[in-house]
């Protein structure tokens, strides 16, 4: 969805980087709002009024009118936020906020007139959240500064419940710095403060952080850590430093490496100082300071990066390259997870069970098989058939297979077999 408007906005902010943009909030029609419609998940879960996308959409016309005129005439109010919990690899449980149906068109059509905005500022230190980059392309470019031997120190951080610790009258005080309309902050402002409806009923009004779920809250977020940290490392530690510097960000997940120790040094001291100043805080278990270098690579510790352990070996020829595999605790994860839907799914049919499996399996593949990772990722496929074989022949009492015809049955299956899908 591109209108003539959406491109105007991205040429004014790619031209004038200290324009102020005015009437965004005249820009939220009922045209625009139904084209905002077509990229919202019809599948996803339902909001606090329990209406889903397929009865918002019975009534389509009328209800995004409805949206619009209340909106315009200064009478909408944000529902609640539904929380749902997803349990998390290390065992705890994520907080999800769900908005309901009408909310999420709405925060659509804000999400993308703020992505014309701020896509011309964003740094290329920045991957996730945004179009046409993702997590392998935050691996593919680490990979490459760290493989060109100019930095030997490493700063690998996180930031602790980042969502929920975003403060909201700074982050407008940011957002100010590009829009001049207060209208259209307003409306954020009315998601910031909506209630969280828990579900033992109780109903929470945050103070601070943006829900995780809301289609506007990715958005928000990478805006706050756009000027929180993209811009004070390109404008003032890289400044201060002796030798080279490079960020690299996925979401509130980074890594800073440095030439020099010193500025590493002076960089880790730094961050937690710099977090604090906007209510946020730096994750300490997962925060370190390591020596990471091409040279002395016997010396060097190892980090861990959007789900894959980064580290310095011995190549083919004797000489020091890097080499990455799958995150142990990501693996054990994804092969829990496997275990938990093959003894749910087993009784399918066995066209369609081996058809869901093809799939889960080249999702895999196309995320963890990079070049260098074939061990991990063959590893995975021997557990994953292992586990297949013993949930096959639970499916009745009898016993159903044994090795050799457990082997016969996956090659007239075709079952995905390991290979690497990236060359980088």
């Amino acid at each position: 969805m591109k209108q003539t408007s959406l491109l105007g906005i991205a040429k004014k902010a790619a031209s004038d980087k200290a324009h102020r943009f005015r009437n965004l909030f005249g820009l939220l029609t009922v045209g625009y709002l139904l084209a905002c419609w077509r990229l919202i998940n019809k599948r996803a879960a339902y909001g606090v009024d329990r209406v889903d996308a397929r009865a918002y959409q019975a009534n389509l016309q009328e209800n995004v009118e409805g949206l619009v005129a209340a909106v315009k005439g200064g009478w909408y109010r944000a529902k609640l936020v539904l929380r749902k919990y997803i349990p998390k690899p290390n065992g705890k449980m994520r907080p999800l906020g769900i908005p309901a149906i009408a909310d999420k068109v709405l925060q659509m059509g804000v999400s993308k007139i703020l992505e014309e905005i701020y896509e011309q500022d964003f740094l290329d230190c920045s991957y996730g959240y945004r179009p046409k980059v993702g997590a392998l392309d935050a691996v593919r470019d680490l990979s490459a500064e760290l493989r060109s031997g100019r930095y030997h120190f490493l700063v690998e951080a996180d930031i602790r419940s980042f969502f929920d610790k975003i403060d909201h009258e700074k982050l407008i005080e940011l957002l100010r710095q590009r829009i001049d309309d207060e209208p259209f902050l307003r409306l954020i402002r009315k998601w910031l403060k909506a209630g969280v409806l828990e579900t033992d009923g109780r109903v929470i009004h945050p103070e601070t952080g943006s829900p995780q779920g809301g289609i506007v809250s990715p958005m928000l977020a990478n805006i706050y850590l756009h000027y929180v940290l993209d811009v004070w490392f390109e404008e003032t530690v890289k400044v201060h430093c002796k030798g080279k510097a490079y960020l690299c960000r996925y979401a509130d997940d980074f890594v800073c490496a440095f030439e020099c120790e010193s500025d590493a040094e002076r960089f880790y001291r730094a961050l937690g100082a710099r977090m604090a100043s906007f209510g946020l805080e730096v994750a300490e278990e997962k925060t370190n300071l390591l020596r990471f270098s091409r040279q002395d690579w016997r010396c060097n510790g190892t980090f861990e990066f959007l789900g894959f352990e980064f580290r310095w070996g011995r190549g083919r020829w004797g000489k020091p390259v890097l080499k990455r595999r799958t995150a142990r605790k990501k693996y054990r994860a994804a092969l829990a997870s496997f275990q938990d839907w093959c003894r749910e799914h087993c009784r399918m049919p066995k066209k369609k069970l081996f058809a869901a499996l093809n799939a889960k399996l080249c999702g895999y593949y196309n995320y963890y098989g990079i070049r260098g990772n074939s061990e991990s990722i063959g590893d995975f496929f021997y557990q994953v058939t292992r586990m297949l074989y013993r949930q096959l022949n639970r499916r009745s009492q009898r016993r159903s297979y044994n090795w050799k015809g457990f082997a016969e049955l996956i090659k007239a299956f075709k079952l995905a077999r390991p290979h690497i899908c990236h060359n980088f």
